[in-house]
């Protein structure tokens, strides 16, 4: 059962709008609700909380002339990272995208899923978008770990008397927290998790606590709250505003973990966290950052004031190495965030037939969330390690960050257009005025990010077009593989009356045929017959399908379809964000009168061996890969949880 799962039939989407899907709205129950606001401030806001660390450095390094650190430039940034922060995340996240989920779940794949289900079908844009989406989030998936660990690392270098800490010492330890961050993956973060929340609300505390200590002393640095010093200051400096807009995104870069695990909090928690908690303390913090910029200024009379790790400066020494510490558990959280992050969207897209099937370990008898895919974590731990030994610092890898993240956000921002159009039947001239500024702001961004392609911000965009490569060939290789099969076998009710007419040696026990078209005889059923020359008493030709939505209830689970005496059609539907459990599934089918004992029951797989062919498939390239994803995917013995014993394969030779 390779391939693409097809969609099952599906009852139409709850209105996003809709309060139904408010599941986590404060109905009263006040504890459990600040509680879930409590756990999303470490999962959801590690990476957006971290920000300070080094956004506002290299903003104003951006900003800064040949003459050094200019007041204008100071407010200028300020102002533009608040701005960034108030539109980037505030309305088009919090208030606009958040209210755009599919049954509760964000993330640009539930929002593919849910732009599919408002169309009718799968289109290719809608793929494309998705695809492109997914595919750039790994490159924000392996820069994260590797630019927050780094920039608090570095920290130590403001210590009084570790000034001269090596470039060498540095790598080390980074290096060394972030190969034991991926070696306890498969551990699982259950345990870990319960402090990720109170450490980063302790973190956000921190923050605006130093952060206030500076604006008390330049207050005038609230006036950058204006908008006007940030249309000035792009006004007044060309193509540079350009590349410190390119900085100034690094403020917001953590926005899609806000949508993508909505699953996880409900929207209003996630809601009340940003604007009661997080959103204040980091205003009050890139202000402060301003006015420790703005007083070390003042302080030096007129001379040339280079480049400063501000956000650790202004902190008092006394307080610095604690602050280090705390600041290495926040970005170790954001981490984590990340990570686990790339886990679910793997799984994701596995179930939605855009990548071959991985293993996939559960890590908690409790939490459905907590997985570990050995192959994506071996994959971003490269990509980390080999990021931090090509960049080194925190500075030069801040040229590599963004444009990915950029590119996810107007791919969300395009998708939510048509739910707003084609869901939610919004008139074209209201949803151009709601979308249009949204993705003009995020092209602003897309564009200044660009500018620093030959700096390093190409390689997440390789990353994210060598894995839609692998996306596109899965999904077209499939597609090709599926209809061939089509062609090359027999309906499934033309079969059965050549069976009735030739009735085969009959066995006892169970023999279930794992398939994708239910339609057509499986491959399974034709080589047992054609080899084993056998046919069991009961046969149950079963089919997985994949809903459009992230989980199906249980009572919708299988459904049962009598064909003779001999065959019963079995559909299993799982959501895109659930893991295949067939033995489970199968025991719910005896209200249906479907009795299975796995002890009397064989599971038979079709094994297909994928060869090139002499005529023109996917091209020669793709036909190469195509054949090493299948040989590397995964059981579907493993992924789909049957007992190893009870299991037959029955291989083919198939070309594409």
């Amino acid at each position: 059962m390779t391939g693409a799962p097809p969609v099952a039939a599906h009852s139409a989407p709850t209105d996003p709008a809709s309060p139904k899907t408010d599941a986590a709205a404060p109905t009263g129950r006040h504890g459990a609700f600040w509680a879930m606001a409590l756990g999303s401030a470490g999962v959801v806001f590690g990476d957006i909380g971290t920000s300070p660390l080094y956004a506002f450095r290299l903003a104003l390094a951006q900003a800064s002339t040949h003459g050094g650190v200019q007041t204008d430039a100071v407010m200028g940034v300020v102002s533009l990272a608040l701005w960034a922060l108030f539109l980037v995340v505030t309305v088009k996240y919090v208030i606009f995208l958040m209210r755009a989920d599919n049954h509760g779940e964000g993330g640009v794949l539930s929002l593919m899923a849910l732009a599919q289900a408002a169309i009718g079908r799968r289109t290719l844009m809608i793929f494309m978008l998705g695809g492109i989406g997914a595919a750039l989030f790994y490159g924000d998936a392996v820069i994260t770990p590797a630019i927050s660990v780094l920039s608090a690392v570095e920290g130590f270098r403001s210590v009084p008397g570790l000034e001269g800490l090596s470039l060498g010492t540095v790598l080390i330890v980074a290096l060394t927290i972030l190969v034991i961050l991926f070696m306890v993956q498969s551990r699982g973060t259950a345990k870990v998790a319960g402090f990720f929340g109170p450490i980063c609300v302790v973190w956000f505390g921190c923050i605006a606590v130093f952060g206030l200590m500076q604006i008390v002393h330049a207050p005038q640095v609230l006036l950058a709250i204006s908008p006007s010093y940030a249309a000035v200051f792009l006004a007044h400096h060309g193509t540079v505003g350009l590349f410190v807009l390119g900085s100034v995104f690094l403020t917001v870069t953590g926005a899609e973990a806000l949508y993508a695990d909505m699953g996880h909090f409900g929207r209003w928690p996630i809601q009340a966290a940003w604007l009661f908690m997080v959103l204040p303390c980091l205003v009050i913090n890139y202000l402060g950052q301003g006015a420790f910029a703005l007083r070390t200024l003042q302080a030096a009379h007129g001379a040339a004031v280079g480049d400063v790790d501000w956000f650790f400066q202004m902190i008092p020494a006394v307080a610095r190495v604690p602050m280090i510490v705390l600041a290495m558990a926040a970005t170790v959280i954001a981490s984590q965030a990340v990570i686990t992050g790339a886990y679910s969207l793997t799984n994701q897209a596995m179930q939605l037939g855009l990548l071959p099937r991985m293993v996939v370990q559960r890590t908690s008898e409790t939490q459905a969330g907590q997985i570990y895919l050995p192959q994506i974590n071996m994959m971003l731990l490269v990509g980390v390690i080999v990021l931090i030994a090509v960049f080194k610092t925190s500075d030069s890898l801040g040229n590599a960050y963004g444009l990915a993240v950029t590119g996810t956000m107007a791919v969300t921002t395009s998708l939510g257009f048509i739910v707003v159009r084609r869901l939610w039947k919004w008139p074209l001239p209201a949803a151009l005025a709601l979308i249009g500024p949204l993705l003009t702001v995020d092209f602003i961004f897309l564009g200044a990010n660009a500018l620093k392609l030959l700096s390093g911000a190409a390689l997440p965009l390789i990353l994210g077009a060598a894995l839609f490569l692998v996306m596109a060939t899965w999904v077209r290789g499939n597609d090709i593989l599926s209809r061939k099969l089509q062609r090359d076998t027999p309906l499934l009710t033309d079969f059965l009356e050549i069976l009735k007419a030739r009735p085969p040696h009959r066995v006892s026990g169970t023999a279930i045929y794992l398939c994708g078209d239910p339609d057509h005889a499986p491959g399974a059923l034709l080589h047992n017959l054609k080899h084993n020359r056998v046919l069991h008493e009961h046969n149950i030709i079963l089919t997985v399908e994949t809903a459009e939505t992230p989980r199906v209830d249980e009572a919708d689970r299988v459904r049962v379809t009598p064909i003779n005496d001999d065959f019963q059609s079995v559909r299993v539907r799982y959501g895109f964000m659930e893991r295949p459990n067939l033995p489970k599934a199968l025991a719910a089918c005896r209200k249906y009168g479907l009795v299975y004992d796995v002890m009397t029951t064989s599971f038979f797989l079709g094994r297909k061996t994928v060869v090139a062919s002499a005529r023109k498939g996917l091209g020669h390239l793709q036909d190469r890969l195509f054949i090493m994803l299948t040989k590397n995917a995964a059981n579907p013995t493993d992924f789909f949880q049957i007992p190893p014993g009870r299991v037959l394969e029955m291989g083919a030779q198939v070309t594409v």
